[in-house]
C-alpha cells in the first residue's frame, strides 16, 4: 500500500503565455521492499533549483520530458528525457531546469542493501558495493523499464509487479553500467580536506541544536576561517552552513517519520522554527514537512510489497 503526497503548484505544464510550469512534486512511501520502506519522487519542475544536497541512499532517476541540469562531483551535467541519472550516496548535487519549459523526472531511492538483493543472483560479475563513473546514462531501455517500474510501485495495484519490475531495473543498472572498486569514481579534494570535512561535519552533526561558530570551529583545527571553509568546500561540495542545514533536514525528515508535527521537528534540529525548517526542506526534498509527513506517518501499517 501506498501514500502519496502532493508538492506545490496546480498544474504540469507550462502555461499558455510560455512561462515555466508550475513546480509539482509527489512524494510516495512503498513498504516492504527488501523489508524496509523505499521512498518514490515524481515531479515536475519549472523554475525551482535544488539546493545543494546529498541523500543516504542512491537516487536513481530518470527525466521523462525536458532537459535537467546539476552540479556533481564539481562539473555541470545536462540530463534529456530518456536519459538516466545515478547520484551516490553522499555526493552533493544540485538540480533545476536547464530552460524555462522546465522538466519532469521519477526518481527511486534505493540504499546501498537493496542494490545488493538485486544483483546478488545475476550471472557474470558484479560489483560488491556499486558505484558509476557517469552520473548520466544514456540507456533508452532502462530508462523506460525505470519508469514503468515506478509506476507499478506508485500504483500498488500488484505489489509482486511493482518488487519484481523495481530488482530488475536495478540488476540490470549495475550489471551495464557500474564500475568495480571506489578507485574507479572520481574522488573530491585531498585527503587533507576530507580529514577536516569529515572533522567539521562531526561536530556540526553533534552540536546541530547549538553549531559551534566558524571561528571557534576552525581555532580548534588551527586553521584559518578561509582555510577551513575552503577544504570543507572542496572535500562536501557545499559550505559548512549548507550542509549543516540540509542535515537538519535529514534529521528532521527522521522525526517526521515516526510522528513528531512539523513545528516539533523544527525545534528539535536546530531550526529557528517551522517556516525555517519549511524553506529548507522544500529546497532540498521539494515539498512541505506537512506534506511529507501525510505520506509517510502511517507505514507502519502498510501492507507489504511481496
Amino acid at each position: 500500500m501506498t501514500r502519496t503526497a502532493g508538492g506545490s503548484g496546480t498544474s504540469s505544464r507550462p502555461d499558455r503565455r510560455g512561462g515555466p510550469a508550475a513546480d509539482r512534486t509527489s512524494w510516495t512511501r512503498v513498504g516492504g521492499i527488501q523489508g524496509a520502506p523505499l521512498d518514490l519522487l515524481a515531479a515536475r519542475i519549472g523554475r525551482r533549483h535544488y539546493a545543494p544536497h546529498t541523500h543516504d541512499e542512491y537516487a536513481i532517476g530518470v527525466t521523462v520530458d525536458g532537459l535537467e541540469t546539476m552540479c556533481y562531483r564539481g562539473e555541470r551535467i545536462y540530463s534529456a528525457a530518456g536519459s538516466v541519472v545515478v547520484v551516490e550516496p553522499g555526493e552533493a548535487h544540485t538540480g533545476g531546469p536547464a530552460h524555462p519549459e522546465g522538466f519532469a523526472y521519477l526518481c527511486v531511492y534505493p540504499g546501498a542493501e537493496l542494490l545488493g538483493a538485486a544483483t546478488s543472483a545475476d550471472p557474470g560479475p558484479v560489483a560488491a558495493e556499486p558505484h558509476f563513473r557517469e552520473p548520466i546514462i544514456d540507456d533508452a531501455g532502462l530508462g523506460d523499464a525505470l519508469r514503468l517500474a515506478h509506476r507499478a510501485l506508485r500504483l500498488g495495484q500488484d505489489p509482486l509487479e511493482g518488487e519484481s519490475r523495481l530488482l530488475a531495473v536495478l540488476g540490470t543498472l549495475v550489471r551495464r553500467h557500474a564500475v568495480h572498486g571506489r578507485g574507479a569514481v572520481p574522488q573530491r579534494g585531498n585527503a587533507d580536506a576530507g580529514r577536516i570535512a569529515r572533522q567539521v561535519a562531526t561536530r556540526l552533526s553533534d552540536e546541530l541544536v547549538a553549531p559551534p561558530t566558524l571561528t571557534e570551529m576552525a581555532a580548534d583545527l588551527e586553521l584559518s576561517r578561509y582555510q577551513l571553509l575552503r577544504a570543507f568546500r572542496h572535500a562536501m561540495g557545499m559550505p559548512p552552513y549548507a550542509w549543516l542545514a540540509q542535515h537538519r533536514v535529514t534529521r528532521a525528515r527522521a522525526l517526521l517519520d515516526v510522528g513528531y508535527r512539523p513545528a516539533e521537528a523544527a525545534t528539535l534540529v536546530g531550526f529557528a522554527d517551522q517556516a525555517h525548517l519549511t524553506r529548507w526542506f522544500r529546497r532540498v526534498l521539494g515539498v512541505t514537512p506537512g506534506a511529507y509527513r501525510n505520506s509517510v506517518q502511517d507505514s507502519a501499517i502498510r501492507r507489504p510489497a511481496s
